[in-house]
């Protein structure tokens, strides 16, 4: 902004002194962050809700696509209408691409459409508010419609239309109505969302400008899209998108996200198989759709039974090791990549979304100038990302700020979206923040040390330690012991997508998961204390079998003893090989970012009895712990339902109890980024 007005002073007056610059340099007063876009969100929202330009909307059923081996795709295709039927002025085109059919998009689309009820019920909503009850978690599931996250996950967005959009609703390849084979985030699927933009930006209805929309797998696919180079693609507004799906659930720390993705895969398959009935009534039933679906009814259910069951390393099927194997295509395609984004990126996640661990990592990937990506990461999960917004102090609407976005790099409005906090983040612990860097500047590494000696903050754990600044004295070996604890945790609630959120004593408390931990308690902080960053523990520990299962949890736990997880992360102790190439240090050397190849060349079953260090890196957060709070690292030995071992894994650990060797020579600690103000 500052720049902006220096080259409006020189356009007015010339030539000015030195002296006059500087004066009128310093009298620019500082930049406020703004989470809710002050003036400039105001006129977002009046844009969205002014009245539209155009009186209807047209929809073009079933139009096809051909991708470039020959596979049609199929799409609807929404385009705004007058009297005499859809306009024939060009327009920028906006498209989503789902595996979820666009039958779910025409049924949800129809909802929100249904004059004045949609507007009534999202009005009704931002009055319920159940958080003195303790269910927080189901007030903000509740406030997602008003949230704007409803149009956005229909993939259509009528205003959005009416005002001068074409939207374009594509089925992935092998779900819904278009042929092929499912090819789960796999390299096919990736070129074809690229040959889809392409496709939208030649047709003679779009001005050749393409943006994306969508929400999780629908978000996802707009980075492969921007990654594969589409050549119209202008911009995307990705909301919980992943980008390292291997590392974010299918197989975090080496294990399963079978909260969610086990249900997920069921209902994309049986949704693939629902026929368009039309057709056959029409006698223009697609055969080639027919063939593909029976070659393919299950697409990687074989996979999972091979993770899941396949017990020796030699009985894991090809279909698995794919994606456990360096080389493979489907392997690389899994870990993502955003190097060669370079469309505006608009990317709004959580810090307990689904894909969290990759949201953040991503967008500071992306070589792009601060104008032209934006992140907004929120308190909530998969299903609620943001919670209550839209509100003073609050970020916009979601498709209000979709919007401004498309409006400003498909249209060349000059609105303002540009000049939007790079960084609009829910401080846990504190509230909504805008900021230009993150990691904030003022977080530095240090190490905290885990020690046996009890913190006396709790009582009903299986240990209850301490975190000191300084390295423990005593040698102490505590064990730690499968349990199903978890199933009322912070992480519970992350793989369900918020569902088991609904229960604060859950989702906001971990004092029930760490019944079945070890708890590590620091003093109380002296001030408002910042984390701010990823997190890496260092552990030193010793197995009685040839495998193991460490989970870590970051909590800020308040005077009256509530503990609530900021951050977590997990490990199996064979897959702890670290690709250091990809990996980040601190600058005393030790990791904050450690990230394991995942493959099972680089397997290493661990030797009873003998000490074997692991580093596991908990996902990015930032909070901030008030005066009086305390840091608690939590260490279990089971993550149920976030995740689930593979069989080899099972069989190796025997899901033996394990244990955390306390030894000055060889100290446990965690590698955290902390404000000034803790006085640890």
């Amino acid at each position: 902004m500052l720049m902006k007005g220096w080259r409006r002073l020189m356009r007015g007056a010339g030539v000015l002194l030195p002296a006059v610059i500087v004066a009128g340099m310093l009298s620019v007063p500082p930049a406020v962050a703004e989470p809710d876009g002050g003036a400039a969100g105001a006129r977002w929202l009046a844009d969205y809700e002014s009245a539209p330009k155009y009186p209807a909307v047209h929809i073009d059923w079933d139009v096809p696509i051909t991708m470039s081996d020959g596979t049609v795709l199929k799409a609807n295709v929404y385009r705004p209408a007058d009297a005499n039927g859809p306009i024939t002025e060009q327009l920028p085109t906006i498209v989503n691409v789902t595996p979820y059919t666009k039958l779910l998009s025409n049924i949800a689309d129809s909802a929100i459409s249904m004059p004045v009820l949609y507007d009534v019920l999202t009005k009704l909503a931002t009055m319920i508010d159940l958080s003195a009850f303790g269910f927080k978690g189901l007030s903000d599931l509740i406030q997602t419609a008003p949230a704007g996250m409803g149009r956005i996950f229909a993939g259509v967005d009528r205003k959005l239309i009416q005002s001068g959009y074409t939207m374009v609703v594509v089925d992935a390849r092998g779900t819904g109505f278009s042929q092929g084979v499912w090819d789960v985030f796999g390299p096919r699927e990736q070129q074809d969302t690229a040959e889809i933009a392409d496709w939208a930006g030649a047709q003679p209805w779009s001005t050749g400008k393409v943006g994306m929309t969508g929400v999780s797998y629908c978000g996802i696919n707009q980075l492969h899209a921007a990654q594969q180079g589409s050549k119209s693609l202008a911009a995307i507004f990705p909301v919980d998108p992943g980008n390292d799906i291997l590392h974010d659930i299918a197989n975090t720390g080496g294990e399963f996200g079978v909260g969610f993705l086990a249900p997920w895969l069921l209902a994309v398959n049986m949704a693939k198989l629902i026929p368009d009935l039309e057709s056959i009534f029409t006698g223009q039933f697609d055969w080639k759709w027919f063939n593909d679906r029976v070659s393919s009814p299950l697409t990687m259910i074989d996979t999972l039974i091979g993770y899941l069951f396949s017990l020796k390393p030699d009985m894991i099927p090809e279909s698995t090791r794919s994606l456990m194997t360096a080389d493979n295509a489907r392997y690389k395609a899994w870990l993502g990549g955003v190097d060669n984004v370079k469309v505006p990126t608009f990317l709004v996640g959580s810090w307990y979304d689904l894909f969290a661990y990759s949201e953040v990592k991503a967008f500071n990937n992306i070589q792009l100038p601060s104008s032209q990506k934006k992140l907004i990461m929120g308190d909530g999960y998969h299903a609620t990302p943001l919670g209550r917004n839209g509100q003073p102090g609050t970020p916009p609407r979601l498709d209000v700020l979709q919007r401004a976005w498309f409006d400003k790099w498909l249209k060349g409005i000059d609105n303002g979206i540009d000049d939007y906090d790079p960084y609009t983040l829910y401080q846990q612990g504190g509230g909504w923040t805008g900021v230009d860097q993150f990691p904030r500047p003022e977080a530095d590494y240090r190490r905290l040390y885990l020690s046996g000696a009890p913190s006396g903050t709790t009582a009903l754990v299986a240990h209850d330690g301490s975190l000191t600044a300084n390295v423990p004295s005593d040698t102490q070996t505590l064990t730690v012991a499968p349990g199903l604890a978890t199933i009322c945790s912070r992480d519970s609630a992350q793989i369900t997508a918020g569902a088991t959120a609904v229960l604060d004593i859950c989702a906001y408390d971990s004092r029930i998961a760490e019944v079945s931990a070890l708890t590590f308690t620091s003093a109380p902080v002296a001030g408002p204390t910042v984390v701010s960053g990823p997190i890496a523990v260092h552990l030193n520990t010793v197995h009685d079998t040839n495998d193991g299962f460490w989970v870590v949890s970051i909590n800020d736990v308040a005077p009256d003893g509530r503990s609530t997880a900021i951050s977590s992360g997990q490990l199996v102790s064979s897959l702890r090989k670290i690709d250091d190439a990809h990996s980040t240090r601190s600058a005393n050397g030790d990791y904050i970012d450690p990230y394991p190849t995942l493959t099972l060349a680089d397997r290493q079953p661990t030797v009873p009895g003998q000490a074997t260090t692991l580093d596991i890196g908990a996902r990015a957060t930032d909070a901030v712990l008030q005066p009086g709070h305390r840091l608690r690292v939590d260490i279990y030995a089971a993550n149920f339902p976030r995740s689930v071992p593979m069989g080899t894994t099972l069989a190796d650990s025997q899901l033996a109890p394990q244990h955390l060797q306390l030894d000055p020579n060889a100290p446990s600690w965690v590698n955290i980024p902390l404000g000034p103000n803790a006085g640890l």
